[in-house]
């Protein structure tokens, strides 16, 4: 008889233990983002009308206790706080669509980024908490910069699945690779890098641009006195239509 409650307890441990497959987060990337021209785009509107499993997923991630993270281990965390940036951005929009881009939700003397709309590790909190208090400090991992994405044509793609602990270095590996070879986001040619405005605002993450830069170009032509040149940052909608 024992033997039996113990095994009913940990059968209610496992039911209710938090998913780190991501696997609702998942199935709506996998249904809802598509490539054009080399740019992922996302369909808000389809999300919008149809927002319950969204909803459910949003779900998980507020009902989460601090304690329960506290337990997980770091690329755990790292992919849980992706994914809730990620999917907490899609929230946002979808929750003042239609919009032409994210800034259009704050205004000069208010960000959208630090607008605090959602509840998470038991308190309210706004996206800029997730990026620059929590991964930014606690991490150290340039390359989350490709990962968490705000909604805009210039931002690195969101990906097409769910960032876990298993896929995470893999992931962040191609995320990164994939920008910097865009040549929509990135380039190099006639002896100057044009650069995604990212690689400025968080230069200082990359401990030496130009070597971080010349780990994934293809083209290695490129040294430590490279000029850099910074492209426009294009706000517009990541959107599918």
């Amino acid at each position: 008889m024992k033997y039996y409650f113990i095994l009913i307890l940990l059968f209610i441990q496992n039911t209710f233990a938090f998913d780190h497959t991501h696997k609702i987060w998942n199935d709506i990337l996998t249904e809802n983002v598509h490539i054009k021209n080399k740019q992922s785009l996302f369909d808000y509107r389809k999300v919008k009308e149809s927002p319950l499993a969204l909803n459910k997923y949003l779900l998980q991630l507020s009902s989460l206790k601090k304690e329960e993270y506290e337990t997980f281990n770091e690329d755990q965390k790292l992919a849980l706080l992706i994914n809730s940036y990620n999917a907490h951005t899609i929230k946002l929009i979808i929750d003042n669509y239609p919009i032409k881009s994210i800034k259009d939700i704050g205004s000069f003397f208010s960000s959208p980024f630090k607008k605090d709309f959602f509840f998470f590790l038991g308190h309210k909190r706004n996206l800029d908490w997730i990026e620059h208090e929590v991964i930014r400090k606690k991490f150290k991992e340039p390359r989350i910069h490709f990962a968490v994405v705000c909604a805009s044509i210039s931002c690195p793609n969101i990906q097409n699945k769910a960032f876990t602990e298993k896929n995470l270095d893999t992931l962040l590996d191609s995320a990164a690779s994939y920008f910097i070879n865009n040549t929509t986001k990135n380039d190099f040619k006639d002896g100057t890098l044009y650069l995604s405005k990212i690689f400025k605002w968080y230069r200082l993450d990359f401990k030496g641009l130009h070597t971080f830069i010349r780990k994934y170009l293809k083209d290695k032509n490129i040294t430590k006195k490279t000029p850099i040149s910074w492209l426009n940052y294009n706000w517009d909608l990541n959107e599918w239509k």
